[in-house]
């Protein structure tokens, strides 16, 4: 596998665990939140995850490059442009 194919392989597979961990515990965060843990809780969970994850996903792809940015960003105005560890 060449080095651009690994990178864009593990970019996607970024995308997919994060987007998807940050998807199934926000949606039953708010879920939980909005229904409690009334009859069907998990049913509408369930429901709320996948349309999370599907919004998400694409999010992360073209979010992640900007957040890694910011953060690099961040981190030279705080520590100086000269501080690499």
């Amino acid at each position: 596998m060449s080095k651009f194919t690994v990178i864009r392989a593990r970019r996607l597979i970024f995308a997919l665990y994060m987007s998807g961990m940050m998807s199934l515990m926000m949606s039953g965060t708010i879920t939980l939140i909005n229904t409690g843990l009334a009859d069907g809780f998990v049913v509408r969970w369930g429901c709320a995850f996948l349309v999370a994850w599907a919004v998400s996903f694409p999010l992360v792809i073209f979010v992640a490059p900007l957040a890694g940015k910011l953060a690099d960003a961040t981190i030279e105005k705080i520590s100086g442009p000269d501080s690499n560890t």
